[in-house]
């Protein structure tokens, strides 16, 4: 038995916490276990490759405009395998510094090979039983693969394999309808592969605001063929080694199939704690497997702490920062600080861009109600700066009546990511007021007045009207 002042489990966000150790006490002894390569999802096969792969696909669909402006260029070609070195290049030092930083640091131990718990505070990892006082769960999350006949015989790719591809697939297809789902039909679709997107939900990006899953799938489907409210049924391989997805429409029992070289499963995350048994440290889980929880990040078990994708709620990176001081101040400092989801921001960087915070439309009716509900919406191309750009989209702004206490956001279009950043400030004051956007100004002419102007054009919810026109704009 191997004692430390503390063990996490998992290589991400978590570190914050270790180097704060380290920093207060130098002698203290930790020890990091990851089965993974080190650096957690973000840098290893989540945020930080996605989005460098991402961006030339940005490129491509600009150049493919230019012509709009009066820029008459030719797009020669697309190099796949540049664009995958490019990614490799950024990505893989990254890797390569965390495991030397976990391998030479004379405070860490560091494991890479799964663990396990065998007791309280006790766990089994590489043959060798570790305690400690202090133990950090940041296990993150791994692809759901779905229960479809003939799929595991496919030679399917994820979000994690995907990445390891040399080739362009010259026609793809994608199982799923979220943001991966939708990330990846962007980039493929961009690098010139024929994509198909089959997905269960009868709505794409389904956790979005209504309006803007309707204008994504506008947008999106001039590029992407699109199958949504589909039952797969099965996958096989055919004689000729491509893969057949057969699938049915689920309100009206259709049947059809579709035939790609390649097929791309992203069809949500599920928790990766079957591995680490932590039910044996008197950890509790919910029903499907996620860490549970006080809102102090407190497991069941004394002195055990979850972050991040582990406890299954707002699988994003900044949220897993975010939970990591929450605990570094409870853990270290004896602190009562309890988590506030209220804010929790995100981003889908498909094309269109997409970014909300706080309540969608249903959720703020049912939250105040119809007479206590203002709604403001402005095109990007009612901006002068929208205009330049040939931008389409908008930004739809949800408000308490009499309050201006701001329920949510939602933004489609070109640069959404960074113009919701206002909003989740203001959301993060004590009164959460609109006022500021409404009666500050904005540069002119800059994007964001798009969202000065949503602000300004509140409405009662029953006369506001929609402005998705299937991504026409």
């Amino acid at each position: 038995m191997r004692s430390f002042d503390a063990i996490a489990v998992g290589s991400g966000s978590v570190y914050a916490i270790l180097e704060e150790m380290i920093e207060r006490n130098p002698r203290t002894k930790l020890a990091v276990i990851d089965k993974d390569e080190p650096g957690g999802i973000c840098l290893t096969r989540g945020c930080i490759p996605s989005k460098m792969l991402l961006y030339p696909a940005d490129v491509v669909r600009l150049l493919e405009r230019s012509a709009e402006f009066g820029v008459h260029s030719t797009l020669s070609s697309v190099s796949f395998a540049e664009v995958m070195h490019r990614m490799h290049h950024r990505v893989d030092p990254g890797i390569e510094r965390a495991g030397n930083t976990f391998s030479t640091s004379e405070n860490l131990a560091y494991f890479r090979a799964p663990a396990q718990f065998v007791a309280p505070s006790t766990l089994e990892v590489a043959g060798e039983r570790l305690t400690a006082p202090l133990i950090f769960l940041c296990t993150g999350s791994q692809p759901r693969i779905p229960s479809i006949p003939g799929l595991a015989d496919s030679g399917f790719l994820t979000s994690d394999t995907v990445l390891q591809l040399e080739e362009l697939p010259a026609r793809l297809g994608i199982l799923g309808g979220g943001f991966i789902a939708c990330e990846y039909a962007h980039f493929f679709s961009a690098m010139g592969a024929q994509v198909t997107l089959v997905g269960h939900n009868s709505r794409l990006l389904p956790d979005e605001d209504p309006e803007v899953s309707q204008f994504v799938a506008g947008a999106l489907g001039q590029r992407v063929g699109l199958r949504l409210n589909q039952e797969v049924l099965a996958v096989e391989r055919t004689s000729a080694g491509s893969v057949a997805v057969h699938h049915r429409t689920r309100d009206t029992g259709d049947l059809s199939s579709v035939e790609v070289d390649r097929l791309l499963v992203a069809t949500g995350r599920e928790p990766t704690s079957g591995i680490l048994h932590p039910e044996r440290a008197g950890v509790s889980q919910t029903p499907v497997g996620w860490i549970r929880v006080n809102e102090f990040l407190e497991t069941t078990a004394p002195g055990v702490w979850a972050m991040g994708d582990a406890t299954g709620r707002f699988p994003f990176k900044h949220k897993a920062n975010y939970d990591a001081t929450v605990v570094l101040h409870n853990a270290l400092d004896g602190t009562r600080t309890a988590v506030d989801y209220h804010a929790v921001p995100h981003a889908v960087f498909t094309d269109p861009e997409v970014a909300g915070v706080g309540l969608t439309e249903p959720e703020a009716l049912s939250e105040v109600g119809p007479d206590r509900l203002l709604v403001g919406r402005c095109r990007m191309e009612q901006t002068v700066k929208g205009q330049a750009m040939g931008a389409t989209g908008f930004c739809k702004a949800l408000v308490e009546k009499d309050s201006l206490r701001i329920l949510g956001t939602h933004i489609v279009g070109p640069h959404a990511s960074l113009l919701v950043q206002e909003v989740v400030t203001l959301l993060n004051t004590p009164s959460r007021s609109a006022a500021p956007i409404i009666d500050g100004m904005h540069i002119h002419p800059a994007l964001s007045e798009v969202v000065d102007w949503a602000f300004a054009r509140l409405l009662p919810y029953r006369a506001a009207r929609a402005p998705p026109t299937g991504g026409a704009g």
